[in-house]
């Protein structure tokens, strides 16, 4: 009778551990937000190429504590132009890198975004709403010129995001451990057009 009693709770075991995991890879992948890049607008002005698009899923409950914490936190959007070729490599024309910065003043209660594509303007902001929406949105940055670019061919752009790895003083690491647990970088983005 012992023998029967402990394989019971031995299957039982194992299947409240099997359940347990199924349980929370999928609380994992539902709660997990991935962020990716989404509406992409590639379009010309009489001078330029321009490009505009939008970073979802990019903050986190831990990342909005670092900040109103006043933890300066800068994404980083990488842009890269190609010209498809055949049989070679496709060529490189453009690289673009785009820095987004924001730091909470928490004495004036403003959040303080800088954007490099604006020159490195600073907006002030009351709303932490609104100072997220102008970090994650990227609109109006020239690429390239348009008579760098020859007209029917085809071309690709590519669009990666990233969160800046913060360095804090050594001390701090011990203190701010979750600092690492809301890095992300986002997948590449490819769109081709014909210009």
């Amino acid at each position: 009778m012992l023998d029967s009693w402990y394989k019971k709770i031995k299957k039982t075991g194992k299947l409240f551990v099997v359940g347990l995991l199924l349980v929370l890879s999928l609380t994992t992948a539902l709660g997990a937000k991935q962020a990716q890049i989404a509406d992409i607008i590639v379009t010309n002005n009489q001078d330029s190429l321009l490009v505009y698009f939008y970073t979802r899923g990019c903050f986190t409950p831990d990342m909005n504590k670092a900040i109103m914490s006043g933890l300066p936190t800068t994404f980083t959007f990488f842009l890269e132009l190609y010209k498809p070729r055949n049989f070679w490599p496709n060529k490189k024309l453009v690289a673009l890198k785009l820095n987004h910065t924001i730091k909470y003043d928490s004495l004036r209660e403003e959040f303080q975004v800088t954007l490099s594509e604006r020159g490195n303007q600073t907006f002030i902001l009351k709303d932490f709403a609104k100072a997220q929406e102008m970090m994650a949105d990227v609109s109006n940055v020239q690429v390239i010129p348009l008579k760098q670019m020859e007209r029917n061919n085809q071309y690709h752009l590519r669009i990666k995001a990233e969160l800046n790895k913060v360095t804090l003083p050594l001390y701090l690491h011990y203190v701010l451990f979750f600092v690492s647990l809301w890095d992300f970088e986002t997948d590449w983005y490819v769109v081709e057009f014909i210009y």
